[in-house]
């Protein structure tokens, strides 16, 4: 694959994301206007659910094609409180969110409690319709663990998560190869329709080639669309321009 098409993949499979304590009405704005390119437009723009509202409206308001919403829940600290879970995801959706990034409870499992995983992403899942889809943010490097990221994966994808996630990009280690390998084994293990986001230091075309390298290996060289494939990134949408506008592929700062 020449590094223009790896792009254009890259590009579309893109959940653009803001996520900053600081985030403005008008940072979201602009971020909501970045979606599309010349070269087509992201999959998502991922945003704090305070600005749902604004950035639907903002994106219905525009041209095709479309662009979903998604927000994030429990986040980010990944709460063992399924109330707080549920009740988070249930007032996302109705504010217009398409598709939700959950935190699973890692704290939990690393303490032996699987149930409150379960039932969070069952009841998560339940809370939402059918056409929208649940991601579930596993923080593999706050688990570390093979075999507990492996079990995370297990329960989520028994419980209905539509993707398994990598990390929320607000801890030390965030996507990782060795982590999104154990999902991939994971989710073809399981036969689930489910798909993979890979969040957190991926910031350049380069860095996310080494992640559709391995759904390719692991699922074939047709699954990774955007049904299936997504890579959560801010910073990386400017180093995809660079390559697609003919310029130098570099290294960029950001999420």
């Amino acid at each position: 694959m020449t590094e223009r098409l790896l792009a254009l993949c890259v590009l579309a499979a893109l959940d653009l994301t803001t996520l900053g304590e600081d985030d403005t009405p008008a940072r979201v704005a602009a971020l909501c206007d970045r979606a599309r390119t010349p070269h087509g437009a992201v999959a998502a723009v991922c945003v704090y659910p305070e600005h749902i509202v604004a950035s639907r409206a903002r994106l219905d308001a525009s041209a095709p094609p479309t662009v979903r919403v998604a927000t994030v829940t429990n986040f980010p600290d990944g709460s063992a409180d399924a109330v707080r879970a549920v009740r988070e995801t249930r007032r996302a959706v109705a504010a217009g969110a398409q598709e939700v990034d959950v935190v699973f409870p890692w704290r939990a499992l690393l303490d032996g409690d699987e149930a409150i995983g379960a039932r969070i992403v069952a009841e998560c899942r339940d809370a939402m319709p059918a056409d929208a889809a649940l991601k579930v943010i596993l923080e593999t490097g706050e688990l570390r663990d093979a075999a507990l990221i492996r079990r995370a994966c297990d329960i989520a994808l028994r419980n209905g998560a539509d993707f398994l996630k990598t990390s929320t990009g607000k801890v030390p280690v965030n996507a990782t190869p060795e982590a999104a390998r154990i999902m991939l084994d994971a989710i073809a293990e399981s036969g689930a329709p489910c798909g993979l986001k890979v969040a957190g230091g991926i910031r350049t075309v380069a860095d996310a080639a080494t992640y559709f390298e391995l759904a390719d290996a692991r699922m074939g060289p047709d699954w990774a669309t955007p049904a299936r494939f997504r890579i959560g990134a801010s910073a990386l949408l400017d180093d995809v321009l660079a390559v697609l506008n003919g310029r130098a592929s570099g290294t960029a700062d950001g999420y």
